[in-house]
């Protein structure tokens, strides 16, 4: 019995799309899975960010919010054709299992949100999933402190004062919902006392700013906590005269740009110096 001819035009369109199929569900280039969780099974990387240094919100149970800095990941994952989507579900029990093995917390199981301690490193991770799991996406961010790059220069901070009688400071940090400065904040510290020994005739209030996030009461509060902490460590680390300093906090209501994104935020969360 004669087998049926194919012709060369059909083995050209069918090694085509085998060919096609097998580049579409390839990682895409320059991807990887973190190091922490591996893939599930018959998965591909469909889409991947990573950055040095971002930004993410974190929630547990009772809806608390937790923003996290430091090296994030944003791993996409499909399925590949041709496997049954395993459901939502299976999605995050896998992780969670991942997770419970090597000590993690879980914070809250739906919307899955969890965390991992591990050599002093806090890793925090969000799993995203379609209803019926054929695409999931991680999120994770392993908090870090950021490596100081862009320096404040107490001239260039004198020109703005004298030219505009205030000027922004982005160089001191606090954790989220803490008024207590960190020890990255030294280089600006420096800065900021710098430009009073350089100006002994300069008076400042130092003015404490926030983003929109929580009630007004709530950050009017902060913003003027972590301006005093301000005045507190100028004082106490940089023997400058406390009767020079001045805090106020003024919460959200002096907003350089828009609280509707994260970038944005980071603007409004700052210091300034304002002439007295």
């Amino acid at each position: 019995m004669k087998r049926p001819a194919i012709s060369v035009l059909g083995m050209l369109l069918v090694c085509h799309t085998i060919i096609g199929g097998a580049q579409q569900e390839r990682d895409v280039q320059g991807s990887r899975d973190h190091p922490m969780l591996s893939r599930m099974l018959n998965y591909y990387i469909s889409g991947y960010q990573e950055n040095r240094y971002d930004v993410h919100e974190f929630y547990d149970e009772a809806d608390n919010e937790f923003v996290i800095e430091g090296h994030k990941w944003i791993i996409e994952y499909t399925l590949r054709e041709g496997y049954t989507p395993p459901g939502q579900l299976n999605v995050f029990q896998n992780h969670i299992n991942a997770v419970e093995k090597i000590g993690g917390d879980i914070l809250y199981d739906r919307g899955l949100y969890m965390k991992v301690v591990r050599e002093g490193l806090e890793t925090w991770i969000e799993v995203w999933a379609t209803d019926d799991g054929s695409d999931y996406r991680l999120t994770i961010v392993q908090r870090t402190a950021l490596e100081q790059e862009v320096v404040a220069d107490p001239e260039a901070m004198a020109k703005d004062i004298e030219a505009s009688g205030h000027v922004a400071v982005y160089g001191i940090y606090f954790d989220f919902d803490s008024y207590a400065v960190k020890p990255e904040s030294k280089p600006t510290l420096e800065a900021i006392s710098e430009l009073l020994r350089i100006r002994p005739d300069l008076n400042v209030y130092i003015v404490g700013h926030t983003d929109m996030t929580g009630t007004l009461a709530y950050n009017m509060d902060l913003s003027s906590k972590r301006a005093q902490a301000v005045v507190d460590v100028l004082a106490r680390d940089y023997g400058i005269a406390s009767d020079r300093l001045q805090a106020q906090g003024v919460g959200p209501l002096c907003p350089v740009s828009t609280n509707r994104t994260e970038e944005g935020r980071k603007l409004n969360r700052r210091v300034e110096l304002v002439e007295r």
